[in-house]
């Protein structure tokens, strides 16, 4: 397949509704934490570009950073609907993660684990040395994960990471409940998959620290919501609340949020669902209630099923977090009672857990969003004749998406690259049925899903 041809090549359209924007509600805890920050100036007036980049999480940050040093005199602006690092890429867990990842109970990662191994160590890679040459302050540390179960039946899955990480030569220990309890402080789980080179951070500090390291030639605008997008003429013109910005080409990079531009009529609709997750993160321990836990350092742990049981980090500023679980969202918002009942949900996800910290507060609680496709295969490369892009993290987007990203810049400028081949394997989603089938079936799948981990909340 030629490298201009990746994927179907969408009518373009433009955006007839209201947008539903980011749910940016000043909860996120990972921003709450940090030092205040002010966001880059919203767009105004008319803008000439060379290059549209929509969207500043890591597939965006990325895509304009490879745009800006493959085509150093070329003018790239990027925008973004919220503020960086109050947008979906600061609100996740905090893991940028080394080796293939399975979410739910698909196995898509795994089973294409070459090529996925292949992309996350040039992301990983990339990401590190932008650390360091930037001096990211983001407690970026190669602390490893734990892929824990607690049920006996999803212990047995962890074979299937088992025989993956052996044919890809990757180090790996398997951990009983008492090695585990003794480097997490909890006895809540029966065995763990340790793998060393997982990094544990703070994304909304990375996603901060990426913004102010882009190249001279690249302008950020924060706070600025793309509410039409006009394909027509050979040229790409995105309408603003105040202004507008003309380019001849646009690389898209805001995930689940995309569909809603009209671009991909409803194909892109029919690949891609999205789901809010939820997070909550504690006050910093005393010194008194660390030596409870009784943990030597940090740690991340990933569950075996991840729509039933829990993601928990214990940071590096003695804070743990507890990410669980998954609402099907089509307009992107959940209502006050699903916020509160999912609120009191992970406090008692950490009473079962960490039950010598009962003194502890869950000081911290929002929401995020994510993309999901139906075969866990993300949305990459050519998607209209002017607009390249990717979508449909599936929930662990760090690394993945900071090489897709990078990636997809190289494919727009027909850069050759010994990764796209590795990208290119991975293949497109499949179609899911048009509404209301569509809300049916994921409901159902998320329904099945809790059923199959009702053992590992």
């Amino acid at each position: 397949m030629p490298l201009d041809q990746r994927g179907p090549v969408m009518a373009a359209a433009t955006a007839s509704q209201p947008l539903l924007l980011p749910n940016d509600d000043a909860t996120n805890g990972w921003s709450a934490i940090l030092p205040p920050r002010t966001p880059r100036p919203a767009l105004q007036g008319d803008v000439q570009a060379d290059w549209l980049v929509l969207g500043a999480g890591f597939a965006g940050l990325a895509a304009a950073r490879r745009l800006a040093e493959l085509r150093p005199h070329a003018h790239i602006v990027v925008v973004d609907a919220g503020t960086v690092g109050d947008n979906a890429s600061g609100r996740n867990s905090g893991f940028a993660i080394d080796v293939p990842h399975n979410i739910g109970s698909s196995l898509e990662e795994l089973r294409q684990a070459a090529h996925y191994q292949a992309l996350l160590t040039a992301g990983m890679n990339d990401l590190e040395l932008l650390v360091a040459q930037h001096r990211i302050d983001c407690q970026w540390r190669r602390a490893g994960k734990y892929h824990c179960a607690v049920s006996p039946a999803a212990e047995r899955t962890l074979q299937h990471h088992v025989d993956e990480l052996r044919a890809l030569g990757a180090p790996h220990e398997l951990l009983d409940r008492n090695a585990l309890a003794a480097r997490l402080g909890t006895r809540h789980f029966a065995a763990g998959l340790y793998t060393p080179g997982t990094v544990l951070l703070n994304p909304a500090a990375l996603c901060r620290g990426l913004a102010d390291a882009l190249p001279a030639n690249v302008s950020l605008h924060e706070q600025t919501p793309v509410q039409r997008l006009d394909l027509s003429g050979g040229k790409v013109v995105a309408h603003t609340p105040q202004g507008r910005v003309r380019a001849p080409q646009l690389l898209l990079a805001a995930n689940g949020f995309a569909q809603q531009l009209g671009l991909f009529g409803s194909a892109w609709g029919a690949e891609t669902f999205p789901l809010v997750t939820f997070g909550s993160l504690t006050a910093p321990l005393t010194p008194e209630q660390r030596s409870r836990l009784g943990a030597p350092e940090g740690w991340g742990v990933t569950p075996a099923s991840a729509v039933t049981g829990a993601t928990l980090r214990y940071t590096d500023d003695h804070r743990i977090l507890v990410r669980q679980g998954f609402e099907y969202a089509p307009h992107f918002r959940v209502s006050p009672a699903v916020r509160e009942r999912v609120r009191r949900e992970h406090a008692a996800v950490f009473a079962a857990r960490f039950p010598q910290l009962a003194d502890v507060a869950l000081e911290h609680f929002w929401e995020g969003s994510i993309a999901i496709t139906r075969n866990g295969a993300p949305r990459w490369g050519r998607l209209a004749p002017q607009v390249h892009g990717v979508a449909g993290c599936n929930g662990a987007g760090v690394v993945k998406f900071t090489a897709l990203g990078a990636l997809a810049a190289d494919l727009a400028l027909g850069q050759d690259h010994p990764l796209l081949a590795h990208a290119l394997a991975l293949g497109g989603p499949t179609r899911m049925p048009p509404q209301p089938f569509m809300g049916l079936g994921v409901r159902a799948y998320i329904a099945r899903e809790k059923w199959l981990g009702r053992a590992e909340v």
